[in-house]
């Protein structure tokens, strides 16, 4: 019932693209057989909700399906190894102690500790820090590395490892305590 076109190519086109592939997509509307609830779901919605629904209802689906498209958001806190960061409070700690991140540093640390143990490439993390839809040299993430491991400080800034010719992955708890050979 959207001006134009459905629900349900609306939904397409936006599975389709890269830059809202992964949006999370709840459809609410009145269409509530049970072919049309498979269409949407199928056709790419996280969930479905038909009309007349309540408030409390929507709050529960929203929270089900940022729990799971987005579950460090909603847990509130991320922790990999001395490091903790409050993605509700913004607020980033090393050993109980708070520490001082520009928004771009905790992006990236947010992103980073989302997601450990793997490689992102500069280009990779450009788009999902920084957006796609800016300029930036891929230079400018060496820059940004190199002032986070500065932030976190001598105990944590190990965390942050760069793989030769490949990019930058935060190292998860169990890489930190091996030793070399």
């Amino acid at each position: 019932m959207l001006p134009g076109k459905s629900g349900l190519v609306l939904t397409r086109k936006l599975r389709s693209e890269r830059r809202t592939r992964h949006l999370p997509i709840i459809i609410l509307t009145a269409r509530g057989e049970e072919a049309d609830r498979v269409a949407g779901l199928e056709g790419g919605a996280d969930d479905y909700i038909v009309k007349p629904f309540s408030p409390k209802e929507l709050m529960a689906r929203l929270q089900a399906v940022l729990r799971r498209c987005t579950p460090e958001f909603v847990k509130g806190t991320l922790s990999v190894g001395p490091v903790e960061l409050d993605t509700v409070s913004y607020e980033a700690r090393v050993g109980g102690r708070r520490i001082t991140l520009t928004p771009t540093e905790f992006r990236l640390l947010r992103f980073l500790m989302a997601n450990p143990g793997r490689v992102y490439s500069r280009q990779q993390l450009l788009d999902n820090v920084w957006g796609d839809h800016v300029y930036i040299e891929d230079r400018t993430v060496d820059i940004h590395i190199r002032r986070l491991r500065v932030a976190l400080g001598p105990a944590a800034e190990q965390l942050v490892e760069t793989v030769r010719g490949a990019g930058y992955k935060l190292s998860s708890p169990p890489e930190l305590n091996q030793t070399g050979p």
